[in-house]
């Protein structure tokens, strides 16, 4: 019930009078069964803006972190995040990997829309970096559509570090649903994977206008701290 307070009471007519918000191609997105909306993150207001255009629920896998924060504020960010139905993850890899394709599986059984950000955490730059093959797995196994969606200016308005975001208006764009049934029964190759996260990927860049760079986006965050370039040229690619 908090998701759909805050959407059509508290939070979403603030956000649509003070960013405007445009949406391209919100028919692409089917009125009833399980997708999956696979989206560039650049920014922590993604996940606002996003379910704030499309009629339907949306689910996201969110990282732990809001789930496990101590004192007063900890708690606050913990109920937001319950409140408005997202399932906590963990990222770390292994059992837990496998942990959060079977809680992403639950809700597409469920006919669900299951929101996912493939780069696994928010661009430190603005540039879409190189995709986590969970999303595929998901895809395969779950055998639905998945649709590629591209938030535009969300991190012009508030990158992260920004505490409170700057007006700018906000747009979102989504591209044809894709079907991946012809890899059906493959979900346990890798290479096959690799494939079908790098076919969103390309997706995901055509739609967003965005630079692409072929290494993951906690690797970027690495080289940025050092004082050292993002891209490929500077690291020689990422495995």
């Amino acid at each position: 019930m908090l998701y759909w307070v805050l959407k059509v009471v508290v939070v979403g007519p603030w956000l649509r009078l003070l960013f405007r918000p445009w949406i391209e191609g919100l028919d692409r997105i089917p009125k009833d069964g399980p997708a999956i909306l696979v989206s560039n993150h650049l920014s922590f207001s993604d996940s606002f803006f996003l379910p704030l255009v499309v009629p339907r629920h949306i689910t996201f896998l969110a990282k732990s972190d809001y789930f496990t924060g101590r004192g007063i504020k900890g708690w606050l960010i913990k109920s937001f995040f319950t409140g408005v139905g997202q399932v906590p993850i963990d990222r770390s890899g292994g059992r837990a990997s496998e942990a959060a394709l079977r809680t992403g599986a639950r809700i597409l059984a469920q006919g669900d829309l299951l929101g996912i950000y493939p780069e696994g955490t928010r661009s430190p730059n603005g540039t879409l970096f190189r995709g986590r093959t969970g999303v595929a797995r998901m895809a395969l196994e779950s055998q639905v559509l998945v649709i590629p969606v591209a938030m535009i200016n969300t991190y012009e308005i508030q990158p992260p570090g920004a505490v409170w975001p700057r007006l700018k208006r906000v747009g979102i764009r989504i591209g044809e649903p894709m079907d991946f049934s012809r890899y059906a029964g493959m979900e346990d190759d890798r290479f096959i994977l690799r494939s079908v996260t790098d076919e969103l990927m390309y997706a995901l860049m055509n739609l967003s206008g965005q630079q692409y760079v072929d290494i993951y986006a906690t690797k970027a965050k690495e080289l940025i701290a050092r004082g050292l370039p993002a891209d490929v040229s500077s690291v020689g690619g990422d495995s």
